[in-house]
């Protein structure tokens, strides 16, 4: 396996968008798959699942979107997708990078692996560029009611009134990751709900690029994506042929325990996608790829991606 790293400008022309990319040594690469990442961290926290699926003859790219890990946009804070649409800027990174890794592998079949945030964004991509994929991994997503994101708005356009797009709100916060670790009382750390193991809940707050204050900016221009993808006129828009594997864990809070993610899958099919499968894995939070049991999690997408080639 052959580990590199480049850059690219991004859409909005913030900053230079960084891509990982680790390719097999194989005489003959079977497909790729591009992961795109949650917030307040990066593509880079991904190298163990790209390392086994390279070891099984699929090349990787992964993205840091605008404001995280080493995509830094000048004078702005951490955690911020840029001044100006910086939902789709940030859809059209991950576009520029599918166009990119598919000119360096043609002829291969291209996946989408999105977690978290980083599912979100590629449903966005699924309603603006159809056709252009071989299949989607959506991992951790969930399903937010067009009600709850009104809510977010206005508590998001009040502080953003009162604060700025690049601050940080604690009453934004409270309300967009607040209630997540309340099904883990008593809580040893704030970000008990990433996982049920210590050791990787104690890494995730370790590592300098990873649990950043997400800004007011970055939660407002996510509210507006999460209206575009759960708007059933926008998902009709979707390629009816493309398979899609929704993965998470029934006690991620972010997909309700599961309900949000049944209730995305279920959207999914009303849109007329002929191939919709998900699996729910019990005991497991919100990161399944970093459990200690992301080993059936690895084989599980492994065997769907070799189903779908």
């Amino acid at each position: 396996m052959i580990h590199s790293e480049y850059f690219f400008p991004s859409s909005g022309g913030e900053a230079l968008i960084h891509v990982s990319q680790w390719t097999p040594l194989c005489r003959e690469i079977r497909g790729v798959v591009q992961i795109a990442h949650g917030v307040a961290e990066y593509g880079g926290r991904y190298a163990p699942f790209a390392r086994f699926l390279c070891k099984n003859g699929f090349a990787v790219v992964a993205n840091d979107h605008l404001g995280h890990g080493l995509s830094r946009i000048p004078d702005r804070p951490m955690v911020y997708l840029g001044d100006r649409d910086g939902w789709r800027c940030t859809v059209d990174d991950m576009e520029t990078l599918r166009r990119t890794a598919a000119r360096v592998f043609p002829g291969k079949p291209y996946f989408l692996f999105g977690h978290s945030m980083g599912s979100f964004l590629s449903r966005t991509h699924l309603i603006r560029y159809p056709g252009t994929l071989s299949g989607c991994v959506l991992c951790g997503t969930g399903h937010m009611s067009p009600l709850t994101i009104a809510g977010g708005k206005l508590v998001a356009d009040r502080e953003i009134r009162r604060l700025g797009r690049t601050a940080f709100s604690a009453r934004a916060d409270a309300l967009a990751f607040g209630t997540y670790n309340r099904p883990f009382a008593p809580n040893r750390t704030r970000f008990d709900w990433v996982s049920r193991s210590e050791e990787n809940v104690d890494a995730y707050m370790a590592d300098p690029l990873c649990g950043g204050d997400a800004t007011l900016g970055l939660f407002r221009d996510m509210l507006d994506g999460l209206g575009m993808i759960t708007r059933q006129a926008n998902m009709d828009r979707m390629d009816k042929h493309l398979p899609v594997f929704f993965i998470a864990g029934d006690q991620d809070p972010v997909g309700e325990m599961g309900r949000g993610v049944l209730r995305a899958r279920d959207c999914f099919r009303r849109a007329g996608l002929r191939d919709v499968s998900c699996k729910l894995y019990h005991g497991l939070r919100h990161e399944i790829l970093n459990e200690t049991a992301r080993q059936y999690v690895y084989q599980d997408v492994l065997d769907w991606l070799e189903a779908h080639m």
